[in-house]
């Protein structure tokens, strides 16, 4: 372990020590999450996802940022993709149970996700993580897959915020094999429908929240990515 390291370590222990520590801090937490969600959404991927992204460096290469990775850029992408996610979970955690609930084995299945947990409740998390993963999680991972690039033909520089963004070159020349073996056909099913089913049995204020700390194993799993190329 290098000293960057353990002064990495502490600074995450320091960030989260006092929502455990301080009442104050976990009811401000709470109420700003209540009345702006899509604000707290957007600092809660901005920080955690972005770590988890140079986590990924930190493994593939040693460092946790690099010339022309744009830690600052690939923050700013994270802000926005989190208030789209929020957007998303929130579609998904209403819809799929109101529209299960027509059929007569289901109909519990709306009052079952508002209260403790129940083998419909477990259902129920299970079918919205299916339906977000198969039907939203794609294009979200292509999309992120593409702002990367555009970040890194940009070199990291916050110029990528005004540089047009030539989606067609760009979604012609991602490594298409790489994208569907490993991160559609093995990390949506063998890891991102489990993480999500147990984000859609937390309680509401934690499940964007949860969301967002599985950035870091995001990170992880771009880094693995990177390597298959």
């Amino acid at each position: 372990m290098k000293r960057i390291d353990l002064f990495v370590f502490i600074g995450v222990v320091l960030f989260f020590a006092p929502f455990f520590l301080f009442d104050s801090v976990y009811d401000w937490y709470i109420n700003f999450n209540s009345s702006y969600p899509l604000i707290m959404a957007f600092i809660k991927f901005f920080i955690l996802a972005t770590f988890g992204e140079s986590l990924g460096l930190r493994i593939k290469n040693g460092v946790y940022n690099a010339p022309g990775f744009g830690l600052l850029p690939r923050a700013i992408v994270w802000g926005f993709l989190g208030m789209w996610i929020a957007i998303a979970m929130g579609i998904f955690k209403i819809g799929v149970p109101a529209y299960l609930a027509k059929f007569s084995i289901f109909e519990s299945m709306e009052a079952a996700m508002s209260g403790p947990l129940t083998w419909m409740k477990l259902l129920g998390a299970f079918c919205i993580s299916l339906m977000m993963n198969t039907a939203f999680a794609p294009v979200f991972m292509t999309f992120h897959k593409m702002t990367d690039t555009h970040i890194a033909n940009c070199n990291g520089k916050l110029s990528f915020l005004y540089t047009p963004v030539n989606f067609g070159k760009i979604i012609s020349e991602l490594n298409w094999n790489v994208q569907w073996n490993f991160v559609f056909k093995k990390t949506i099913p063998f890891f991102w429908i489990p993480a999500h089913t147990i984000t859609f049995i937390l309680p509401a204020e934690f499940q964007v929240l949860f969301a967002a700390l599985l950035g870091v194993a995001l990170g992880l799993i771009l880094s693995i990515a990177a390597l298959k190329k």
